[in-house]
């Protein structure tokens, strides 16, 4: 019998629940977002800075808005958010190319900077995590499990 994409599937006997793994999964992903984040030099970006940062470097200039529905806030704490960074040097405003009523955000060198530095913290921490406590076996379900895990973050 085939289900509908909305529809739950009947687990396989042994096969975890849902429900368990959701909350399993998001546990243990909280955890590791808050001990990377204590890896990062102190003061140099909060994480919505860096999220913010993450997101022009990988997607180009956005509006404010588009920014804030991209990251799941209200428009004036994005407005909040770019304006600390701008302050900073990390981000610059430019008239909007199809509407000269609004102005588009991107990230500057310094920003560009600013990111590189914190990602090379938080990642060689991980990295060097990875290396010391898994083998290549674990390395390679790690690996595995990325890929899921990207699936259900781009749904």
């Amino acid at each position: 019998m085939t289900t509908g994409p909305l529809e739950p599937r009947d687990p396989t006997p042994g096969d975890p629940a849902a429900e368990h793994v959701a909350t399993d999964l998001a546990t243990v992903v909280g955890r590791l977002l808050r001990r990377m984040r204590t890896m990062q030099p102190e003061g140099v970006l909060t994480p919505s800075q860096r999220s913010v940062l993450a997101r022009l470097d990988e997607s180009g200039p956005a509006t404010t808005a588009a920014l804030a529905r991209a990251e799941f806030v209200r428009p004036q704490s994005m407005r909040l958010t770019l304006a600390a960074l701008e302050a900073r040097g990390l981000v610059a405003r430019a008239p909007d190319p199809s509407d000269g009523r609004k102005s588009v955000v991107s990230v500057t060198g310094e920003g560009l900077s600013a990111l590189a530095g914190v990602r090379a913290v938080t990642r060689g921490w991980l990295a060097d995590t990875i290396a010391e406590e898994l083998d290549g076996e674990e390395r390679r379900t790690v690996a595995e499990a990325v890929v899921l895990i990207r699936r259900l973050v781009d749904k």
